[in-house]
């Protein structure tokens, strides 16, 4: 594994200590699915769906994006991918914990496929967006703590009203 994708492992292992964080506080509160089911203002995301939200993008692009394979998640992608409409269904903390470790489980796996050499290669399923493996992997970084803030805040907006 080259230096920049052991970098890149890394920085996804610390982001997910964070999301967890947040997802272990939450499983402290006297209701937890009171709290992932608050949304900050009307049409707006819920916790529990921001966080599945960064569970079913790792998803797509360890099964569908960086490489052509089946996921046994592709029921939840309607209901998490990127331009869907978070719903009422809540899921609960044990099934958004077992979905961010499969997921992650699936990305690692693919991220280990992806040497050095295929960096600035376009995968297939990122050929309409024309991104790289590695920009790629760098967005997966990023995107996790876009919306583990985004939770974070809607959690702290949610005490705010207890």
């Amino acid at each position: 594994m080259s230096i920049q994708i052991a970098t890149i492992v890394e920085l996804l292992k610390f982001n997910r200590i964070m999301t967890l964080k947040t997802v272990d506080e939450i499983s402290t509160l006297p209701d937890p699915q009171s709290a992932l089911a608050f949304r900050p203002g009307p049409g707006r995301a819920t916790i529990a769906w921001q966080i599945m939200h960064i569970a079913i993008t790792e998803e797509l692009f360890a099964t569908d994006r960086l490489r052509k394979s089946e996921s046994t998640l592709s029921d939840l992608f309607p209901l998490y991918q990127k331009g869907s409409t978070a719903g009422d269904e809540i899921p609960t903390l044990e099934v958004i914990q077992n979905t961010l470790s499969q997921t992650r489980e699936h990305l690692l796996e693919t991220i280990q496929l992806i040497g050095e050499t295929d960096l600035e290669l376009v995968p297939e399923g990122l050929q309409e967006r024309g991104w790289s493996n590695e920009m790629a992997l760098k967005i997966l970084c990023w995107h996790e703590t876009h919306h583990q803030g985004q939770a974070h805040l809607t959690l702290n907006s949610w005490k705010a009203e207890q």
